[in-house]
């Protein structure tokens, strides 16, 4: 069969109409049905077929219509967005990652806000259902486990930064809290210090138990010990100014303060000034979470070890993606952090 001419743009000053499956179908000598075949990559089309139905559909400039291809797929390309915490400093840059990642892959996003309520939740997810989301993501305000959504649901999901308490059966993609410890210690030891106390923040947070049995680990694979056992508080820059005024009075010698968040850490630097004593040259002080309105604004800038919370949206989103395709990952994985190295640890020029 000799392929027809391609279609004539249209005359005049309006807009071209853009070209159609039935034009690349026209133009390849084809049926709309084998042009569709081809460019899905069934298998049921010859290879010189194929290559026809391609060049035409490049000399068309023919882009697909993600919606008609969802749908071919029994898909509607779109997927759900369950946060607890939309306005935490944590859950905004998960979500953005997963976001980043939802565009690459062309999927509208509808974006849920729980506030923490159960039965909020519960209303968000079937709302999400009804309007057919090939898949959730369950975005967490702390790292430790929460109830599942259940194994009943007819789409894929993931749980990001808050694992799912259902480890056999659901995918939860979170920060490697121990690893973090271990490795903001590792830090410290390799900046010469050795004389270290751990200030956290509640006891009550699977996270800070984490990172203090990291830096416990950390330090027993040296050779060492922290000077105390890990003292645990509050979240703020008093419960560190406090906490670093007990360790000074007890341990005058110390030389390095993990503090178990930037604000903690911030509050140990203000006590450690007040005392006359120098940081980084006879104190490092270190922190996490690596906020930037807290790290960037202390005196000196603090190293902090930053969690890559928006890593962990884009992975959590990726594995989404292979859910809905069939390929669903079960269990915890974890996430590595990094150390962001300021001033508060290492005497910048």
């Amino acid at each position: 069969m000799k392929p027809a001419d391609p279609p004539k743009p249209a005359s005049g000053p309006t807009r071209a109409r853009a070209a159609t499956l039935t034009d690349v179908a026209r133009l390849a000598g084809v049926s709309v049905a084998t042009a569709s075949k081809a460019l899905n990559g069934r298998s049921q089309v010859r290879a010189e077929t194929r290559v026809r139905v391609q060049e035409a559909a490049e000399r068309l400039a023919f882009r697909p219509n993600p919606l008609a291809r969802s749908l071919l797929a029994g898909r509607t390309g779109t997927v759900g967005l369950l946060t607890s915490d939309l306005e935490g400093r944590f859950s905004i840059p998960i979500l953005m990652g997963a976001e980043d990642a939802f565009g690459a892959g062309r999927a509208a996003v509808f974006l849920c806000d729980a506030r923490g309520d159960s039965i909020r939740e519960q209303h968000h997810v079937q709302a999400l259902l009804e309007r057919r989301v090939d898949g959730l993501i369950v975005v967490g305000s702390r790292t430790d486990p929460r109830p599942s959504l259940g194994r009943g649901l007819p789409v894929p999901v993931v749980y990001a930064y808050a694992p799912s308490s259902d480890t056999d059966e659901d995918l939860s993609i979170v920060p490697d809290s121990v690893g973090a410890g271990r490795m903001a210690v590792g830090h410290l030891l390799a900046c010469g210090r050795s004389r270290i106390a751990h200030i956290t923040g509640d006891v009550n947070y699977l996270a800070a138990r984490e990172r203090a049995e990291g830096a416990a680990r950390a330090m027993g694979e040296a050779g060492l010990h922290l000077l105390e056992e890990p003292l645990y508080g509050n979240w703020s820059e008093g419960w560190g100014r406090a906490a670093a005024t007990m360790l000074l009075d007890r341990h005058p010698d110390l030389d390095a303060l993990l503090c178990g968040s930037d604000q903690i850490a911030r509050g140990a630097l203000d006590i450690l000034r007040e005392r006359g004593r120098t940081v980084p040259d006879e104190v490092a002080v270190m922190g996490f979470d690596n906020w930037h309105a807290v790290t960037d604004g202390a005196r000196p800038s603090l190293t902090s070890v930053d969690h890559n919370l928006q890593e962990i949206g884009r992975v959590a989103a990726q594995a989404l993606f292979q859910a809905i395709d069939g390929r669903m990952r079960r269990g915890v994985e974890l996430q590595p952090g990094r150390v962001v190295i300021r001033a508060s640890t290492v005497a910048l020029g």
